[in-house]
């Protein structure tokens, strides 16, 4: 390991034996100790399914993580990410040694600090205080060492009126607080933070990504950092790995990986829209597909809020006489409660779709798409007008986007539920 890494992970990977305690029967252990005995390897490794959730498998066995390798110098930030049962948290446990990996193996430089679930590590009987001590003990640091950080870690945690009561008497979001600020302020030289964040409220996060910047660019250390904020991720990562059903799909810039990630989302419209039959209009202009894409023109299912997005709209047409001048299309984005919160218009937006005569997609450029993050059904409207007889195709839920959360809600509060708003956009003809 070259002097600059101070961190090596080797075909690491993790087993585990669903619905049962420990590895399984006597004779299965008996079985991999024999086989340990005479130098033989662990039988029980050679079988196994990979970690996807949502599939019924064959196999006892599953493999959480499998054939995990990366290198992470000194002072980076790396991000790991990944949908929920992807294995992120598996691995960390792992590099924070709270559970050791079933193949392969992992060569550090230094301590390790880790923020896995609210209150790891944390006594409950115990006050904040006693608890500081007894983390930094744990990180194998002195109680002098500890004395000279503990006015700074109680400052930076905004617990300061809580920090001599137990900590069974903490709100969770305290409980982070306190972790984090303890992690932090420690000098370890790997930070690990998993999502545990999100329990804190905004103000904390912002404070929380600012100590984190610190930490690697100030003080020259190297923090793991596992998020569904793909923003955060972008902010304060200067790489990226991205988990798959427990394998590595991608690993390189943090830009690349976020949209691989969002490129690699859910499609959530699971019958295509050219046999849906549950659309009002006369059917002369039909929808038959809708795709989304980024800045770079990729392709994608999810978005971040407040950036760019693409959407193009592919329509099958019966020959007849129209008039494109009348002619209109309207998109309408539904929050989960069924309300309309953003409208385009392409008559109100004063767009030209004459040359529409004879093309078949019509794309809308979103400048910055700022919308509350969650899950979007859109409406699809065309037609000459607004009464009934002048549909030509009018299909509710033509498909969903998934927005997640951006830095913009940090500082404004644009869009709250509900609010019905017009964003700046174009409609254009391919």
């Amino acid at each position: 390991m070259s002097s600059d890494i101070i961190l090596k992970v080797d075909n690491v990977g993790k087993q585990y034996r669903l619905g049962l305690v420990g590895t399984g029967t006597i004779s299965h252990d008996l079985n991999r100790w024999w086989n340990k005995t005479i130098g033989k390897e662990d039988p029980y490794l050679k079988i196994g399914e990979t970690n996807d959730r949502s599939e019924k498998g064959n196999s006892d066995y599953v493999w959480a993580i499998k054939d995990i390798n990366f290198e992470v110098k000194r002072g980076e930030v790396l991000g790991i990410i990944g949908k929920n049962g992807a294995g992120k948290s598996t691995l960390l446990k792992i590099l924070s040694r709270v559970t050791g990996p079933s193949t392969g193996e992992i060569k550090t430089r230094g301590r390790i600090a880790s923020l896995l679930e609210v209150g790891t590590g944390f006594h409950p009987e115990m006050t904040g205080r006693e608890n500081i001590y007894l983390n930094g003990a744990i990180l194998g640091m002195t109680k002098a060492e500890i004395s000279s950080k503990i006015e700074e870690i109680i400052d930076f945690s905004g617990c300061i009126r809580y920090v001599d009561t137990p900590v069974k008497r903490y709100s969770s979001g305290m409980k982070v607080r306190l972790a984090f600020a303890v992690a932090a302020h420690l000098e370890p030289d790997i930070l690990v933070v998993d999502e545990v964040l999100a329990v804190g409220d905004a103000e904390f996060q912002k404070k929380a990504i600012g100590k984190m910047q610190n930490i690697s660019k100030g003080e020259g250390r190297t923090v793991l950092f596992v998020s569904h904020n793909m923003a955060a991720v972008k902010s304060l990562c200067t790489r990226a790995i991205v988990l798959e059903n427990g394998t590595t799909v991608f690993e390189g810039d943090t830009e690349e990986a976020v949209d691989f990630y969002l490129s690699k989302g859910k499609v959530l419209n699971a019958i295509a829209l050219s046999s849906r039959t549950d659309r009002i209009g006369n059917g002369k202009i039909k929808l038959i597909d809708v795709n989304f894409f980024n800045e770079k023109n990729k392709r994608i299912n999810q978005i971040i809020s407040g950036d760019y997005l693409k959407m193009i709209l592919t329509f099958e047409k019966e020959d007849f006489e129209i008039d494109f001048q009348r002619f209109f299309i309207g998109l309408n984005f539904k929050d989960d409660q069924e309300q309309v919160v953003l409208s385009y218009l392409s008559d109100e937006m004063g767009s030209n779709l004459t040359s529409f005569t004879d093309k078949n997609e019509i794309t809308l450029e979103i400048p910055n798409l700022f919308i509350r993050s969650g899950l979007y059904d859109i409406r699809v409207q065309t037609g000459l007008g607004t009464r009934r007889e002048d549909f030509f195709d009018v299909i509710e839920k033509a498909v969903t986007l998934e927005i997640l959360p951006g830095r913009i809600w940090e500082d404004g509060n644009l869009n709250r539920a509900g609010n019905h708003a017009i964003l700046p956009g174009t409609f254009k003809i391919n």
